[in-house]
């Protein structure tokens, strides 16, 4: 999957995320790193790799006895609708620099802007981790992040909720719901999330990527799924990683809103969670000011800012993905309008390109 593009500086190379030694000692050593996520794993470097046909370029700071100093996720993303990229990690909320120390976080940023060089990506993009350099423009005002300790019960839980919220969940714990967790309702999480975010007015990922996630973190990831009368109105494909459940992929049919299918859903997860044993809530991040923050605020959950890192040539602007930017407007519209069957088609392709 990868070459060894990098010769310099020493103590520099580029990792296999798909060879099985590599993969052990940087997994350990991503898993022992109080920052580390599961987006810096190798496991997700090699899914979005496979899943959006895209390149991974994962680089490798070492010491001189071989261990590992530091870690940078980069995917080679290209869209001829929104140019190229290099993005740590892709398709991922966070995945920046993640490293033993200052010297070795400014050899890996010089070493991943070096790379962008060579590959022609004007654009570098780090999603958290360590701060790069003053070479760096830094975004900490699109994004926030939702997390907080989970309750040890149902009941408790309730408690946790804010009092509107916790009614609309109690309303929806009596509709005639099921809910099952598992790896085997993929085609119906597919079905109910391309439905979901085509009405939000986005392109949908490719399904391969959400089975490849589901491939390459086995036990550490399932799909919980919402039915009503059978059918699927509800799901959500969760990671759990060092006793945190991130609800990543989650979404809801049109049918859902009325049935408060998506609170039952992320009540359901919960107590999920919990007999995972789970302690941590990640709800993800939400751009500010969006219903979707509003939402995960009436849970409970305070907005915590993310910060981000980008890198263009001088006098180059780096690219612009948010949908929410004025001038992805009037393609928004037009994709809510899009029958389901046209944009799932078309959506994959472009989605691929985003990152």
């Amino acid at each position: 999957m990868n070459a060894p593009l990098l010769a310099r500086p020493p103590g520099l190379r580029t990792a296999d995320p798909v060879d099985a030694n590599e993969r052990d000692q940087i997994g350990a050593w991503v898993l022992d790193h109080p920052d580390g996520t599961p987006f810096h794993l190798p496991a997700w470097s090699a899914a979005v790799a496979r899943g959006c046909r895209q390149k991974s370029h994962y680089l490798v700071a070492e010491r001189g006895n071989g261990g590992i100093a530091g870690v940078l996720p980069l995917i080679e993303m290209h869209s001829p609708l929104f140019g190229r990229a290099l993005v740590s990690a892709g398709f991922g909320v966070g995945g920046g620099i993640l490293a033993d120390s200052a010297a070795t976080v400014r050899e890996l940023a010089e070493a991943g802007w070096e790379l962008a060089g060579r590959l022609s990506c004007p654009t570098v993009e780090l999603r958290g981790g360590a701060h790069p350099g003053t070479a760096w423009h830094i975004d900490d005002s699109t994004y926030v992040g939702f997390v907080r300790d989970l309750a040890a019960d149902d009941e408790a839980e309730l408690l946790a909720i804010p009092r509107k919220q916790r009614a609309e969940v109690r309303r929806s714990l009596g509709n005639d719901l099921e809910i099952a967790a598992g790896s085997s309702d993929a085609a119906a999480h597919y079905a109910v999330y391309a439905e979901s975010v085509r009405n939000l007015g986005t392109p949908v990922f490719p399904r391969a990527l959400f089975a490849e996630i589901l491939k390459e973190f086995g036990s550490a990831a399932d799909l919980l799924t919402v039915r009503h009368r059978g059918a699927p109105v509800a799901s959500v494909l969760s990671l759990y990683w060092k006793g945190v459940v991130y609800p990543y992929w989650g979404g809801g049919t049109e049918a859902a809103r009325g049935l408060r299918a998506n609170d039952a859903m992320y009540f359901a997860l919960m107590r999920h969670a919990r007999e995972r044993g789970c302690t941590r809530f990640d709800f993800g991040r939400s751009k500010t000011g969006t219903g979707a923050a509003a939402f995960k605020k009436n849970w409970g959950f305070e907005p915590q800012p993310l910060t981000y890192f980008t890198r263009a040539p001088e006098g180059v602007a780096p690219r612009k993905v948010n949908p929410l930017d004025p001038k992805f407007s009037l393609q928004v519209r037009a994709w809510k309008r899009m029958p389901l069957w046209a944009a799932n088609r078309l959506g994959p392709w472009i989605a691929r390109g985003l990152g």
